[in-house]
């Protein structure tokens, strides 16, 4: 694996951590209720995991492809 092919994947690999808790973040203290309503909490971890899927979707897909 190259140096830039190893420093891809270990950013994928970030983003892929940070954009759950980023999800939780988003509906307040301790994952409850937040001052938001549910419809925008719900969309917001369709969103956030949404992305994180398709994030290491894409990483798995291309580390596949160089096999």
């Amino acid at each position: 694996m190259s140096r830039k092919n190893s420093s891809a994947l270990r950013a994928a690999i970030a983003a892929a951590l940070l954009l759950p808790a980023s999800a939780l973040a988003s509906q307040g203290p301790g994952g409850g209720m937040g001052t938001a309503s549910n419809f925008t909490q719900i969309a917001m971890a369709v969103l956030v995991y949404g992305a994180s899927a398709l994030i290491v979707a894409a990483g798995l897909i291309g580390a596949r492809r160089r096999r």
